[in-house]
């Protein structure tokens, strides 16, 4: 699993268990439904640090946080 995957993959979990769809996730961390919607998008390939930190901000978590899961824990080395 790449970075970008564990990164929108944990932030649909998040939302899921808050109830919340994507498009409010947007709302809550005043980023445009539009960019929320290109993160999660499989065929993107670059993901934003202040984007993945305004969705934080929004959830009212940290990035220690939101980082701290098995996805992130059990990713590759990209350096090979």
């Amino acid at each position: 699993m790449s970075v970008k995957d564990a990164t929108a993959k944990r932030f649909k979990e998040i939302c899921h268990e808050r109830r919340i769809t994507i498009n409010e996730l947007a709302n809550l961390s005043g980023v445009t439904p539009s960019t929320a919607y290109s993160m999660m998008d499989d065929r993107r390939r670059d993901i934003s640090l202040i984007t993945v930190k305004k969705f934080c901000d929004g959830l009212d978590m940290t990035l220690g946080e939101f980082f701290s899961c098995d996805e992130f824990d059990s990713l590759e080395q990209e350096i090979k």
